[in-house]
């Protein structure tokens, strides 16, 4: 299932994942397999991954990284099949996602013998990237009826969802607030009138979707494979450059300038 109506869905470079993680959610689906299980497997995914990356055996490294992002779009892909949403299950996807990134960049930090000022750098690069995307992407959902489980802003803790309590939102709302906050506010100070918005076009959210955790960590797998693990932190402080483009592409879209120019030109 989607988390767009068919109409308003775009080519998300992010979501390669996305086909064997329909699969795993009808595998389980009339299972007593839960999202937070998915979850939890990505989890360990990820942690081997890691080490096989210590161990220098980068190819399989790439591959759990890959079989991570599959994972990471399988717990939400059971959700929606099961119709069982939840704030427990979004909040420990998301916080399990930023204690993973950082990781793996101070592994390849430590293989490269890198600079670990540096791997902060990108670390933070690297969330600002996520939260923009994200950003975008809820306020985009919400606009055309998409999937609502995700808020534009995450500030206060819902109400639980059936099947969950409110002291275990709370709870997992207030660590993802911990590890969100700050990239959250960076990206709204950066556009404030984003939900104001009024088009977002498909090709801007595919150029967009680039900035996607799961594009992201298949960029790592890219480098991992040809020998790049020493510019893959270098690489997520310079990607960051397009943050700004893409905020203001946004705003010339919104402005009226950049439909003006495409019709000029064609």
């Amino acid at each position: 299932m989607s988390k767009l109506p068919s109409e308003y869905q775009f080519l998300d470079l992010s979501d390669y994942g996305r086909p064997p993680a329909r699969w795993i959610a009808h595998f389980f689906k009339d299972t007593a397999v839960t999202p937070i299980h998915i979850t939890m497997l990505f989890l360990v995914a990820g942690i081997i991954a890691i080490g096989f990356m210590l161990n220098q055996q980068l190819w399989a490294a790439a591959i759990f990284l890959v079989l991570k992002s599959i994972l990471d779009a399988a717990d939400g892909e059971l959700a929606r099949v099961k119709q069982t949403p939840s704030y427990i299950g979004r909040y420990f996807d998301s916080v399990a996602d930023i204690i993973l990134n950082f990781c793996f960049l101070a592994t390849i930090c430590y293989i490269t013998a890198g600079s670990w000022l540096l791997m902060l750098l990108a670390f933070g690069a690297m969330q600002l990237q996520g939260t923009l995307y994200n950003y975008y992407y809820v306020i985009f959902r919400n606009k055309y009826n998409g999937d609502k489980t995700s808020r534009i802003f995450e500030d206060s803790a819902p109400t639980a969802m059936p099947g969950e309590t409110q002291r275990n939102v709370d709870r997992w709302f207030w660590m993802y607030y911990v590890c969100y906050r700050l990239f959250d506010k960076a990206i709204y100070q950066l556009d404030k009138e984003a939900e104001q918005a009024d088009h977002f076009p498909k090709w801007f959210m595919t150029a967009l979707s680039a900035f996607g955790l799961g594009f992201q960590l298949l960029i790592i797998s890219v480098m991992l494979c040809v020998g790049w693990a020493a510019w893959i932190i270098p690489f997520f402080i310079g990607y960051s450059v397009l943050i700004i483009v893409f905020i203001l592409l946004r705003k010339g879209i919104h402005a009226g300038f950049i439909g003006n120019y495409l019709k000029e030109s064609s």
